[in-house]
């Protein structure tokens, strides 16, 4: 079994997502695992299944559809269903109530009501379709037809059908969107023998091959009304289902880990430790995302491991979704998983939370200082509204005051805050907790906010790097680098590498106001001296005005070996 995770980082997303990078510790090795957690959707808040480029066939990475989507939402989000040929979605994938794709009936289904709540089923399509005479049943849509079967194509399949032997295909012009549980009526508007013809953007193509196809030509002629119908069993539209995509196998039924769903997945595949996605519920209704880095083979976690975190985390129910190389998580276009081979796979549709509301960056520096020094002199940050909005900005200082305090009416789009964190004769802002609080009212008559807190700290300043370069190995520490305390504080010293790499802890101690020096005797924390190159004295200043830290890069030079 895997032993609890340990949190190693909290990154705030939009107001109320939280990302958590974890590492679980488990006998096999450690192994990284994002989550990303968020409100029940409904409001400002929606779950969405997003289809790669718009369209049925071919891929797109998942950063690239968040970047996509950009203008219309704040996203976050994980990989949706497995790949199948040409990039399509393997199972059911259905969005604001139209059907894409009909399900894999041997797998899980994920669906979500107009209330936020998800479903999870193995979802069966019937369809029919009806010309001159009787009812022909078929089940494929935007699915290239196999002999002797039917398919209908609409056009989130693309400007054109595919061509396919012994085939005929009907053009039904105009046509309506493709929902479930509701009548659909076209005209036979040409009718192609071979299959391949263009797809009306107002319209689809109904396709047979081999023994199907006598029956379409001759029962849907040019100018006949052809009907057309089709039922999902579990009776998902009843329920208010509007939302799904393919998924499985399912891991959390009644807040109990699930070890075999008995789904058309191999036992092998489920027992295989590998990069993996999931998506639950919390009995509060929030939702909660799961991807399981990759790396070596043999690296990630099985199907039931997956399915404890799950529990873990809190989820009543929970499902799987596509694992291997296309697992992955973003936020708002940036990946925050890491891929399998360290490359970002194409994938075939997306599951993202969707927040319409206003998002504001982190602050450019957690803790800002204007003494001069150059470093984190200022403070910045971006917001972004997508739809027409009256937003206000203020900047609340540590004694409650708005220093700043404005109301615009803004577009789409995404808008610069600077502050130089100095009053108007130059000299520094008051030290403490400081609140950037941008509040924005959109066209549709929706509120939101978002507040991000950051501190005026002047304790800590004057990184200077002592030469010249530290040369190992050495019998004593030499100073290295100097700070500026101006109150006392306790102050934590660190070596490490350029990219943050912890080389060795020097210690805490308590300091008073004057010159900080790190001495350093070119030792690792395993007693070995260090290679040549760059390295960083990296202080760390808690005060009461808060945390602070500073770094000073230094050179090591390894003398030559008598």
């Amino acid at each position: 079994m895997p032993a609890r995770a340990q949190p190693v980082q909290l990154i705030p997303g939009a107001p109320g997502i939280t990302y958590q990078k974890q590492v679980l510790f488990t006998l096999h090795g450690l192994f990284g695992i994002n989550v990303l957690t968020a409100p029940r959707p409904g409001g400002l808040w929606s779950l969405q299944p997003v289809l790669s480029n718009e369209l049925v066939p071919g891929t797109e990475k998942l950063t690239a559809i968040e970047q996509r989507l950009s203008g219309s939402a704040t996203t976050a989000g994980v990989n949706g269903d497995i790949v199948a040929a040409g990039g399509r979605p393997d199972g059911l994938l259905e969005r604001n109530g139209v059907l894409d794709h009909a399900p894999r009936t041997a797998r899980t289904s994920v669906g979500i009501d107009a209330s936020g709540g998800l479903h999870f089923g193995r979802i069966s399509l019937y369809g029919y379709w009806q010309g001159t005479k009787t009812r022909h049943a078929f089940a494929l849509l935007n699915e290239p037809p196999y002999a002797g079967a039917t398919t209908l194509y609409t056009p989130a399949w693309g400007p054109a059908t595919p061509a396919a032997a012994n085939s005929v295909a009907v053009v039904l012009h105009p046509f309506p969107a493709a929902a479930p549980d509701t009548d659909l009526v076209g005209t036979s508007a040409q009718i192609v023998p071979g299959g391949a013809v263009a797809i009306p953007p107002d319209g689809a193509v109904l396709v047979a091959r081999a023994g199907a196809a006598p029956a379409l030509q001759a029962e849907a002629p040019v100018g006949q009304p052809v009907h057309i119908r089709f039922a999902l069993q579990p009776d998902w539209p009843s329920a208010g289902v509007t939302a799904a995509l393919g998924a499985g196998p399912l891991l959390v039924a009644n807040g109990k880990p699930v070890f075999n769903a008995g789904e058309s997945i191999p036992i092998g595949d489920l027992a295989l430790r590998e990069p993996r996605t999931a998506v639950g519920q919390r009995a509060d209704g929030s939702i909660v995302f799961v991807s399981v880095d990759g790396g070596l083979p043999g690296s990630g976690l099985t199907n039931f491991e997956l399915a404890q975190t799950l529990v873990r985390l809190g989820a009543v129910t929970a499902v799987g979704l596509a694992g291997g190389p296309t697992s992955g998580m973003a936020f708002d276009g940036h990946l925050l998983s890491t891929p399998a081979g360290g490359r970002e796979q194409g994938i075939a549709d997306a599951l993202l939370v969707e927040y319409a509301g206003v998002y504001a960056s982190l602050p450019s520096a957690p803790a800002v200082s204007p003494n001069g020094d150059g470093v984190n002199e200022s403070e910045s940050f971006t917001y972004k509204v997508v739809r027409p909005s009256t937003v206000t900005v203020q900047l609340r200082g540590p004694d409650g005051v708005l220093r700043v305090n404005t109301q615009t009416q803004v577009g789409p789009g995404t808008y610069p805050f600077h502050w130089n964190a100095r009053r108007a004769d130059g000299s520094p802002e008051q030290e403490g907790t400081w609140a950037f609080v941008v509040s924005a009212v959109d066209d549709l008559g929706r509120s939101s906010s978002v507040e991000r807190d950051f501190t005026l700290d002047l304790t800590l300043g004057s990184p200077t790097t002592i030469a010249p370069a530290l040369t190992v190995p050495r019998p004593k520490p030499r100073p290295v680098a100097s700070f500026v305390l101006t109150r006392s504080a306790r102050v934590t010293t660190r070596i490490e590498t350029p990219s943050g790499v912890l080389v060795r802890k020097l210690g805490t101690v308590t300091a008073g106001p004057g010159t900080l020096t790190v001495a350093w005797d070119g030792k690792a924390a395993s007693g070995a001296s260090v290679y040549s190159g760059r390295y960083v004295a990296h202080v760390t200043a808690t005060s009461p005005i808060g945390t602070s830290d500073l770094e000073a890069t230094f050179v090591v030079r390894r003398s030559a070996a008598k």
